[in-house]
């Protein structure tokens, strides 16, 4: 029996080098050269103009609540298919989430469904770019547009997708990464902020250093730093800084090893016929995705799970991903009740399969044919 975890955090080999550097320096606090390194390595993998590194995705998308002025009777569109993060963000501003159904293609906010959801209260659409596969961004800023709404991408699966040419999270006014253990470029716990509106800027590193204008301070603009305005604990530490570093040196190869197995998985896949009963990923001609999750949609919650077992059975983990937010106990608390027909289907039928770069290849094997057999 072969042991496939359904994820294994990739390694570069540079990690405990550059950490070691941190320690031996006595420099672990946030803020540090490997901190900026990062930075200036999303920025030119991105064209991000303003990158800040943050301690999560969580924290990056509750920074953009509050810079966007997130407020008491505020309504903020998103879909329900989606991480409880982005929701809380704006919760905890005390917003109200306005769930949007998905497309049943992408996985992605339906984003012909998004005016009739607006009201005089809205102020933001988040667009989630599910599996790295990114939103039609250009509809969704032109209804921004329109409306004078804010758009905040949440790109936590995103990094290094690009829509049109352009990467994913730079085209909203703010854009958030994850660099979670569980994502293609990871330092155990990471994200980023990209402020794409130069005007949240000022605040934004404020907002970041707890309040301060500390990075005046170290920059030697100031002769003392103060607090200056809302504060969060939200920057990564520098040795999670340094880990990192060791990874966006190398993303871009990474990627492509990803890519790898994610065209192996859909060729074989799709050769072996799936009978209409198998709904492999779409991507739209305008979209380059990053390969993040090789996922298929089966007919029925009972196959999915039997998929799943029989994975097991061989030593294949494979799982499924969200629940609605609209149907959870915190999400039927606050947000409208609406119906969201592909959002409530698509869960229960969802299969993610094993995709990291140095995934065997009897593992694509034996899970395509585990699939073709089960029909």
């Amino acid at each position: 029996m072969i042991n496939i975890p359904f994820n294994n955090p990739h390694v570069t080999g540079r990690e405990q080098t550059y950490i070691r550097e941190v320690i031996e320096s006595g420099k672990t606090a946030a803020g540090g050269r490997f901190t900026e390194r990062c930075e200036t390595l999303i920025r030119q993998h991105t064209g991000a103009p303003n990158v800040l590194l943050t301690n999560s995705c969580t924290a990056a998308l509750e920074m953009a609540a509050i810079l966007i002025g997130t407020g008491p009777d505020d309504e903020i569109i998103m879909p329900s298919f989606t991480f409880p993060s982005t929701a809380n963000a704006f919760l905890l501003r005390g917003a109200r989430p306005v769930f949007v159904d998905i497309r049943h293609d992408t996985l992605n906010i339906d984003e012909t469904l998004i005016e009739a959801a607006i009201t005089p209260r809205t102020k933001a659409i988040i667009a989630v770019h599910y599996a790295g596969i990114p939103c039609e961004m250009d509809t969704i800023m032109a209804i921004a547009k329109k409306h004078d709404l804010y758009v905040i991408e949440d790109a936590a699966q995103a990094f290094l997708s690009t829509y049109k040419g352009k990467s994913a999270g730079t085209m909203g006014h703010l854009g958030t990464f994850s660099f979670h253990a569980t994502k293609n470029i990871h330092c155990g716990e990471g994200g980023a902020l990209l402020v794409n509106h130069t005007g949240f800027l000022k605040m934004a590193e404020i907002l970041r250093e707890k309040g301060t204008n500390r990075k005046d301070f170290m920059a030697g603009k100031v002769e003392k730093y103060t607090w200056s305005g809302l504060g969060t604990s939200s920057s990564i530490g520098e040795l999670a800084a340094a880990y990192l570093c060791a990874q966006l040196e190398d993303a871009r190869e990474i990627t492509a090893k990803r890519a790898m197995h994610w065209n192996a998985y859909d060729a074989m896949l799709k050769s072996q016929g799936t009978n209409g009963k198998v709904s492999t990923p779409f991507i739209p001609a305008a979209v380059q995705h990053n390969s993040h999750i090789y996922y298929v949609q089966l007919s029925s919650h009972e196959r999915r799970n039997d998929i799943i077992k029989a994975g097991k059975s061989t030593g294949i983990e494979c799982t499924s991903h969200y629940e609605p937010l609209h149907l959870s106990p915190e999400g039927m608390l606050f947000s409208r009740k609406t119906l969201l027909p592909n959002s409530t289907a698509l869960p229960g039928r969802l299969l993610r399969l094993p995709l990291w770069p140095d995934l065997p290849e009897a593992c694509i094997n034996t899970m395509t044919a585990i699939i073709s057999n089960s029909q």
